[in-house]
């Protein structure tokens, strides 16, 4: 009986603490509030803080942002892609380069596959120049091609390093690279090494003494008169320039060397014609 009555007080016992924990949560989850004077001044509630989004909001938020901005500029994102890093990518790769879905939007793919500096194989994407250039080698190769010029515009996309490629080729005196007055483009041509002969002192002096004409104009027609083509058309751009309301800008004036009436002009502004004729 002993036994028994210890057990009972002992689980009337343990009956109470559950209680008094169960009591003294409930009050703990309450919220305090702290009485304050009657006259207390109100203090003004603090301002709410901004609403913080994490980095995958923000991702997210980028994401759609790109998928609902005009197909050019989704399209400019790809090209740019391709042509940085000049390797092949499946649609799955760009998206995730560039969040643009090719397959989730059909004006995108449509657009990517029929641009002329994209090539698709069916699977993948990549860019593609209008010369399929790897080197110097082969883009001097292609210059030699087009003995009255080719615009570096048309092969400054062949490759990453091809502006300089053509910086060293006219170093090496492989190339000219001169500037075309219509349409203020570079224009490369072929030094041809054939051409690299031995001319005398007497024959570069009466060259550079020859007197040439004051206007383009005049110098066009000498060169046509002579079977030349000029590269330049100074009377077409004239008269665009006149038609437009186009004012020719008018060039800086020297304070030394200047141009007059009495000035001899010759040939002897072109030094760099004879650099490899010198001996």
């Amino acid at each position: 009986m002993d036994l028994k009555d210890s057990l009972s007080r002992f689980k009337q016992q343990q009956e109470r603490c559950q209680s008094s924990l169960a009591s003294i949560a409930a009050s703990s989850s309450k919220p305090k509030h702290r009485a304050q004077p009657a006259h207390a001044p109100n203090v003004p509630a603090r301002p709410s803080q901004p609403v913080k989004f994490s980095n995958d909001t923000e991702r997210l938020q980028h994401i759609n942002s790109i998928r609902k901005s005009p197909v050019g500029a989704q399209i400019k994102l790809v090209i740019e892609l391709l042509y940085k890093t000049r390797q092949a990518f499946t649609a799955e790769q760009i998206n995730d380069a560039t969040y643009v879905d090719i397959h989730g939007n059909k004006a995108v793919f449509d657009s990517l596959r029929n641009n002329p500096k994209v090539s698709y194989d069916g699977r993948r994407f990549s860019y593609k120049s209008k010369h399929d250039l790897k080197g110097k080698d082969q883009l001097l190769v292609l210059i030699r091609k087009f003995p009255e010029g080719l615009a570096v515009v048309e092969v400054k996309d062949a490759y990453p390093n091809v502006l300089e490629d053509l910086q060293a080729l006219k170093a090496a005196g492989e190339v000219w690279l001169l500037s075309n007055m219509d349409s203020q483009e570079d224009i490369v041509y072929p030094n041809d090494p054939k051409a690299k002969i031995k001319v005398d002192d007497d024959l570069k002096q009466l060259f550079r003494e020859i007197e040439l004409p004051r206007d383009m104009v005049d110098i066009e027609k000498e060169l046509q008169r002579n079977g030349f083509k000029p590269m330049t058309n100074t009377a077409k751009r004239r008269a665009a320039a006149q038609i437009n309301g186009v004012k020719p800008k008018a060039k800086p004036k020297k304070k030394q060397r200047e141009i007059t009436k009495r000035t001899k002009l010759t040939n002897a502004h072109l030094p760099e014609l004879f650099q490899n004729l010198n001996t």
